[in-house]
C-alpha cells in the first residue's frame, strides 16, 4: 500500500512551483519503506532552477543539469525529451528487506508517476551508484521502466512516449504474478517445477468470476439477438456481435441464437468449476468470457468480492493469462481476426489446408469437435 503525504500552504508563494510528497510504503499496517517525489512545474514557478536548487540534494543536481540560471530548460534537455514542460524527481528511497527489490521499487515508482504526472513530464531518477543502496535500486527500477541515460548522474523517463507506459504495464503484471504465486519468481526454474505440481488453473474463485462474465455476455447477446433479428452488420459495428470476426457479420438471427446459447452452455458448465469448449463457437465465447472476466477483476472489484467472498482463496486465483493458455486445445479461431489470413475459414483454400484448421467457417461454428461429447441437441434455448 502507498500513502502519499503532501502538505500545502495556501498562501505560500514557494508552494506554487515545487511540490514534495513523502510516499510511505506499507505491507498491511507495517511501514516497510519510503520514497520522496518532488514535482517541479515549469509554468507555475517564477524560476524553477532557483526553486529546485533550494530543495538541495538530488533535486538541486537535477536543476543544475536541466535548467539554466534563468529557469529555462537547457537545449540539451529540450532535445532529449519530446514535449516535457514539468519535472518529477524521485529520490531518497528506503526499503527494508525483503521489499528492497528492483521490481517492487519499479512498481512503487510507476504508481508515483501515474498519480503525479501527465504526458508532459520528464521523470528523473538517480543514475550514479555512489548515492547508496536506495539510489542503486532506483537506477535499476528506472531501467525496468525504460528510462534513458541523460548524463552520468541522471536517468530520465519521457512520459510522452509509449515505451515507458508499456514497461510500467510489464512491471505491474510481473508483480501481480509474483503476488499470486506467493512471492516466487515465475521465471525461475524452481517456480516452473513447483507450478507443474500444482497445475490447477480454474480455481473456485476464478470459475465464479468467469461464470459471471459469461452470464453478462449471454444477457448482452440475447438482447442483441432481439434487436438485430436477421440484420447484417457492417465492419466496425458496435456490440457483442459487432466484435466477432468479420466472417460472422452477415449471419442471421438463428446463427446468433446459437452463439448466445454458447455463453449459456459454458456458464452452466462452470457451476461445477469445469469448462471445456466443444465447438468453435464455444471457443470464441470462452475467449470473450475470459477477456470480460479480466475486465471485471480490474474495474469492478466490489462486485467480484461479492461473488467470491465465501469461496476459498488459491494462489492461482484470477490468472487469466493461464486460463487463455490452458483452457483451449488451440487458438485457431482467433486467426479469423487476422486480415492477412483472409479466407482461412474456407476448407478449399491453401492457407486453410496448410495450417490444418477446422470448423472456422461460420456455418461450422456449432458443429461439435467430438460427436461423442456433443451437447444434448434437445436442450433448447434460454429464450424463444
Amino acid at each position: 500500500m502507498l500513502e502519499f503525504r503532501h502538505v500545502h500552504r495556501l498562501v505560500d508563494l514557494a508552494e506554487e512551483g515545487v511540490h514534495s510528497w513523502q510516499i510511505r510504503v506499507s505491507v498491511g499496517d507495517e511501514a516497510v519503506g519510503s520514497l520522496r517525489a518532488t514535482r517541479g512545474l515549469y509554468w507555475k514557478a517564477g524560476n524553477l532552477y532557483e526553486r529546485m536548487a533550494d530543495e538541495q540534494s538530488f533535486p538541486a543536481l537535477v536543476a543544475e543539469q536541466l535548467l539554466d540560471a534563468e529557469g529555462k530548460f537547457r537545449p540539451g534537455f529540450e532535445d532529449f525529451v519530446d514535449m516535457a514542460s514539468s519535472i518529477l524527481v524521485l529520490d531518497e528511497l528506503d526499503l527494508v528487506e525483503p521489499w528492497n527489490d528492483p521490481w517492487i521499487v519499479a512498481g512503487v515508482a510507476s504508481s508515483a508517476i501515474e498519480r503525479l504526472t501527465d504526458n508532459q513530464f520528464a521523470v528523473v531518477f538517480p543514475r550514479a551508484v555512489s548515492g547508496g543502496v536506495g539510489a542503486l535500486l532506483l537506477a535499476e527500477a528506472a531501467a525496468l521502466l525504460s528510462a534513458e541515460p541523460f548524463s552520468d548522474d541522471l536517468l530520465i523517463i519521457d512520459t510522452a512516449l509509449a515505451a515507458p507506459e508499456e514497461a510500467a504495464h510489464r512491471v505491474r503484471e510481473r508483480l501481480r504474478t509474483r503476488a499470486r504465486y506467493g512471492g516466487a519468481d515465475p521465471w525461475s526454474k524452481d517456480w516452473e517445477e513447483e507450478d507443474e505440481a500444482d497445475g490447477e488453473v480454474l480455481t473456485a474463485r476464478t470459475a465464479a468470476v468467469l461464470r459471471l462474465a459469461l452470464q453478462e455476455l449471454s444477457d448482452q447477446a440475447w438482447q442483441e439477438v432481439t434487436e438485430l433479428g436477421d440484420e447484417p452488420l457492417r465492419r466496425g459495428a458496435n456490440g457483442l456481435f459487432g466484435a466477432l470476426p468479420p466472417v460472422t457479420l452477415h449471419q442471421d438471427g438463428a446463427w446468433r441464437r446459437q452463439m448466445a446459447r454458447a455463453f449459456d452452455d459454458l456458464a452452466a458448465d462452470l457451476a461445477s468449476t469445469e469448462v471445456e469448449p466443444r465447438s468453435t463457437g464455444e471457443e470464441m465465447a470462452l475467449h470473450l468470457g475470459i477477456a470480460r472476466a479480466k475486465d471485471l477483476t480490474r474495474n469492478r472489484p466490489h462486485r467480484v468480492h461479492e461473488i467470491v467472498a465465501d469461496l476459498p482463496e488459491h494462489r492461482r486465483d484470477f490468472d487469466w493469462a493461464a486460463c487463455s493458455d490452458l483452457l483451449f486445445e488451440d487458438h485457431d479461431v482467433l486467426m479469423l481476426f487476422d486480415n492477412s489470413l483472409d479466407g482461412i475459414e474456407d476448407d478449399d483454400t491453401e492457407v486453410n489446408q496448410t495450417l490444418g484448421v477446422v470448423n472456422l467457417a461460420p456455418l461450422d461454428w456449432f458443429t461439435p469437435f467430438d460427436p461423442e461429447h456433443a451437447r444434448d441437441p434437445s436442450r433448447g434455448f434460454r429464450h424463444r
